[in-house]
């Protein structure tokens, strides 16, 4: 098949519900799922999160086996499957990410401030997100709560402390 007939979108909802599925058996989530061309090579990584431990490369390597015959089922052209987690000071990129890392630090950049100093980037701890109000987050400096709309978050990334 050619590689100008492969459409990611049809792909990616194909390919999906497999994944999510398979990492659940093994009590992780998939937070983040790519398909993407990069230097005439198709890619399709993804991103594991487990909610009560770290990620093992033994994990990452059950999630890869186990779906790798499916896959090559479903995607009709040659590409190279990355299995991983999200990394320490991940970017959050979704709302499902916002729930996922509930009690988790972020340092949290904001289009404008907020609390008595106008902070426009700050540490926090995740307290709560809804679609309607937003992220409920701790300032770690001083554990003043605000809900902040998601309007007015520029970005969101987690933050281990040293």
């Amino acid at each position: 098949m050619k590689q100008e007939s492969v459409n990611q979108r049809e792909i990616l909802a194909k390919i999906t519900p497999l994944i999510e599925n398979t990492a659940m058996r093994f009590d992780l989530i998939p937070i983040e799922i790519e398909f993407e061309k990069e230097n005439q090579r198709w890619f399709l990584r993804i991103f594991l999160f487990a909610k009560d431990r770290g990620v093992t490369l033994e994990d990452c390597e059950n999630v890869a086996r186990s779906l790798s015959d499916f896959l090559d089922d479903l995607i009709p052209c040659k590409f190279y499957l990355e299995v991983s987690s999200p990394g320490l000071e991940r970017k959050l990129k979704s709302d499902r990410e916002y729930l996922l890392f509930q009690g988790h630090n972020i340092i949290l950049k904001l289009k404008s401030g907020v609390g008595e100093n106008e902070d426009k980037v700050f540490k926090a701890k995740i307290l709560d997100f809804t679609e309607t109000e937003g992220l409920k987050v701790q300032r770690l400096e001083d554990s003043q709560e605000f809900t902040i709309g998601k309007d007015k978050i520029l970005s969101a990334r987690l933050y281990i402390e040293d």
